[in-house]
């Protein structure tokens, strides 16, 4: 590009501007405030009696972009989370007097990362990412916006959502790494520097749960080679060793696994990671329970529970260290230590679904949504501009007449079909749905032992009232594993007692239970199709649907929409008949 006299005495202009700017912030009292504390560490608390003097003479200036700052600083440099925190509120507050919007979605965004971060409140930290998402501005710079971006990423990864988390990922790794070849301040590399380190590693992590182990290990190569033997990345070497230590305990290398991760919670430890502390004792328990000692095993285990009830917060990933410290003690007797750890293991199932509901519900509805909106608006706005003919009125009216008409008639035919479906519902018996143990054992063809039988009756009739069939991914052979059975003995007192196969007895089962709650509990029917199919134990939306026709003669979403409409109507006829 040719640069014109014109565009020469512009950039002149500019840097002169700049120069004066700079000089006149060299001489301001805020900048000799600030340079007493800019060169310190992170969470160096020797920061804050210049942060509360910088504070203070913003306040008194009524400086509000100075008092963000201020505050800014105060997260930064806080070593007590909790004063993170009220620092973090304190930085909305001065942005939005400060009335810029970019600086009110900044604000919002730190606060998130303090829950994030330092409390590991996922749910508190979503809730002002997608505020911070709200407020950001359009012309947001690339930078924030792919911040913005990777934090939404390790939302959706943490809920299991690997597929659509992971380009998010490979989009922010490829802007950082695009910002380190250019000429920048070295604040900006560093943390170009940072992200592009985060990113990788959060890309790892997808592709290893999602079974691409080769692509996981090159990845975390990839890491660690850029960071190298520099100090200054210790964190995030951390991270990578973390990865390296997982993939050696699934190659079985238990010894150097073990290794990895020793040197990975050591870096970790420094910064209070906890949630990723929690994956390494796991990793490292099973390490050495591998290969037989049991000491160092239950200690690092231990030390999973100690994290789980000091900051309440737990990774679907530890989950089965409870498993085995459970199998542990019922090896060896420990019926104390047995019973402990089983109500540990409820308390973590209690709040993995919790945090997975709500984490799962809201940034589909909020954040996917609002993406998907936006889109159909622009390619609605680009047909309008692309719209060259015009549909004549006649067609128009034809083609409406033809469709009320089609759906006057769908409508006709969902309602006789609801109708039955709700006999059905309302005439439905869970005791008399069940067969009898005594009167069918009378006639039983089968040549299976009658205890054997009855006792997989009574263990399926309570796998039927707790919803064990809600569990995704059960099968005939895991749950006759659970059963201490056979699955052959199963299959065939499963044909014999319930009248079907196995497949079709766990369909079944799902599809009226989510059909009952579909109809008695209103908070189901503000569910997506997908989260509906999620809760009766299948992946998969179109075959939850398909399913749900097939069983019911209605689709899940024309159910939903005819019990809604009955409900306000009758609503409505009680409202008419009290004020008659």
């Amino acid at each position: 590009m040719k640069f014109s006299s014109f565009h020469i005495i512009i950039v002149l202009c500019l840097l002169h501007c700049e120069f004066l700017c700079a000089q006149q912030e060299e001489y301001s009292k805020y900048y000799y405030i600030r340079k007493n504390y800019e060169v310190f560490s992170e969470n160096d608390f020797r920061a804050l009696p210049f942060i509360r003097k910088y504070i203070a003479e913003a306040k008194k200036d009524k400086d509000y972009d100075k008092l963000y700052q201020g505050y800014a600083d105060g997260v930064e440099f806080s070593a007590d989370r909790t004063e993170k925190l009220k620092f973090a509120d304190s930085t909305i507050i001065a942005a939005k007097l400060s009335r810029k919007q970019a600086l009110v979605s900044s604000a919002y965004l730190e606060k998130g990362v303090v829950y994030y971060f330092h409390f590991k409140k996922y749910q508190l930290a979503l809730n002002e990412f997608l505020i911070a998402v709200q407020y950001a501005p359009k012309d947001t710079d690339p930078y924030y916006q792919n911040r913005l971006n990777y934090l939404i990423g390790v939302v959706k990864s943490y809920i299991g959502h690997y597929d659509e988390a992971l380009p998010i990922f490979i989009k922010t790794r490829n802007h950082f790494a695009s910002e380190l070849k250019k000429q920048q301040d070295p604040n900006i590399l560093y943390d170009s520097r940072r992200g592009n380190y985060n990113s990788l590693h959060q890309m790892a992590i997808c592709y290893r749960n999602m079974g691409k182990f080769s692509l996981a290990d090159s990845i975390v190569s990839i890491g660690l080679t850029e960071i190298g033997s520099t100090r200054e990345h210790r964190q995030e070497s951390g991270y990578f060793i973390k990865e390296k230590g997982i993939s050696e305990f699934r190659k079985k290398e238990f010894s150097t696994a073990i290794a990895s991760l020793i040197a990975s919670s050591v870096a970790l430890s420094k910064i209070n990671d906890f949630s990723w502390l929690a994956v390494n004792y796991s990793y490292l328990g099973k390490s050495y329970l591998e290969l037989g000692d049991e000491p160092h095993a239950l200690r690092n285990f231990e030390k999973v529970d100690s994290i789980f009830q000091k900051h309440g917060f737990i990774v679907p990933e530890v989950r089965d260290t409870y498993e085995l410290l459970i199998d542990h003690y019922k090896a060896n007797n420990g019926i104390e230590k047995q019973l402990y750890y089983t109500n540990q293991l409820l308390k973590v199932d209690s709040v993995l679904f919790r945090d997975f509901n709500y984490l799962s519900k809201k940034i589909s509805k909020e954040y996917d949504t609002r993406l998907l909106k936006e889109d159909k608006k622009r390619l609605e706005d680009k047909s309008i501009r692309d719209r060259v003919a015009q549909w004549g009125l006649g067609t128009v009216a034809v083609t409406l007449a033809a469709t009320m008409l089609f759906y006057k008639r769908r409508e006709k035919r969902i309602r006789k079909k609801y109708d039955i479906l709700e006999q059905k519902i309302k005439a439905r018996d869970s005791a008399n749905m069940a067969i009898k143990i005594e009167e069918k054992q009378d006639g039983n063809k089968l040549e299976i032992d009658p205890k054997v039988i009855e006792e997989i009756l009574h263990k399926l009739q309570d796998f039927e009232d707790k919803g064990g069939f809600r569990e995704n991914g059960i099968t005939q052979h895991k749950l006759a594993d659970k059963f201490d059975t056979n699955h052959f003995y199963l299959s065939q007192i499963v044909n014999e007692y319930k009248g079907m196969n196995f497949t079709k007895y766990l369909i079944d089962l799902r599809i009226k239970y989510i059909t009952d709650k579909l109809y008695n509990d209103p908070e189901y029917r503000k569910y997506k199709i997908e989260t509906l199919a999620e809760e009766c134990g299948m992946g998969s939306r179109n075959h939850f649907s398909k399913l749900f026709k097939e069983i019911n003669g209605i689709g899940p979403a024309d159910f939903i929409k005819r019990r809604k409409y009955d409900l306000d109507l009758d609503q409505n006829l009680a409202i008419e008949a009290v004020s008659q």
